[in-house]
């Protein structure tokens, strides 16, 4: 049976095991990560401190991939005022990544690892070795460098993990093409990541895919290509309503005040929880 896809998100305002110390010396990435470890942790695995933990801490439980990368950076873009879309070329054949994940990001002579969401399709790294991250400029260590010190040619490390809350494993069963609806909000137009490549895909794919852009502070005029798909507010209980059904899933991404917002305004409609999934970021 064919199923219908929802996905409901907005732009993040914040958005040890394998390699030998050989091919990591004490200085590198992997190094630094040993170091975090041992400062963070008590010999039974539990925080020290009341502190607000960082992006090991937090994510300590989730899978990761044995394999850590180096990598170097080949194109940095603007996407908006405040994100940078980071292009980097893998070293290491063996290193893959599944549509959704995430990646630890070591940066040499920066202490505090980061984590930093895929934005990129698991095919441009199979055809071109290519692997693409959007980091939104904040005050956190690795965002900060990423948008005032990284340069062309700089080297970082990369280790895939991944969370999805409510992942359930696949039975193997075989589903028809469904349907897929985005719900994307941001201050504004500018803010809307990567908004021409969604119009190319509802394009692509009409029927199949679709796609509500909303904006909660608009000022400035809306482009014609856009103006068909803006709705001017936040992501409302009617809007998520008509899509309600037995065969519907639903994905949130987005800063926790948000998941817990349209997690609540989901239930609030009759969505069991299990029908509902979102990426545990903070």
């Amino acid at each position: 049976m064919a199923r219908a896809t929802i996905y409901v998100g907005c732009t993040v305002p914040q958005l040890l095991r394998g390699a030998q110390s050989r091919i990591f010396p004490s200085h590198s990435p992997l190094g630094v990560l040993r170091h975090s470890a041992s400062c963070y942790c008590t010999g039974n695995g539990t925080i020290k401190s009341k502190r607000k933990m960082d992006h090991l801490e937090r994510t300590a439980n989730n899978f990761r991939q044995e394999v850590i990368t180096q990598a170097k950076v080949c194109g940095i873009t603007n996407e908006s005022e405040t994100v940078k879309r980071l292009r980097l070329a893998i070293a290491n054949k063996d290193f893959t990544f599944k549509a959704g994940q995430w990646v630890d990001f070591f940066i040499p002579g920066v202490s505090v690892v980061g984590g930093f969401s895929i934005c990129s399709s698991p095919g441009l790294l199979e055809r071109e070795g290519i692997l693409e991250l959007a980091v939104k400029h904040t005050v956190h260590p690795p965002a900060h460098w990423i948008h005032t010190e990284c340069t062309l040619d700089s080297e970082v490390a990369l280790r895939v993990g991944a969370d999805l809350h409510g992942y359930q494993e696949g039975k193997g069963n075989r589903h028809k093409l469904g349907t897929a609806k985005l719900y994307y909000s941001a201050k504004n137009t500018s803010e809307l990541l990567f908004k021409k490549n969604i119009l190319g895909l509802m394009k692509a794919f009409p029927g199949k895919i679709t796609c509500c852009f909303h904006v909660t502070q608009q000022r400035s005029q809306i482009c014609k290509e856009l103006q068909p798909h803006i709705t001017e507010g936040r992501i409302s209980e009617k809007d998520l309503e008509k899509h309600v059904s037995n065969d519907t899933s639903w994905y949130i991404c987005g800063p926790p005040p948000m998941i817990e917002s349209i997690s609540k305004l989901l239930t609030n409609i009759g969505v069991p929880r299990n029908r509902v999934f979102f990426e545990k970021w903070w």
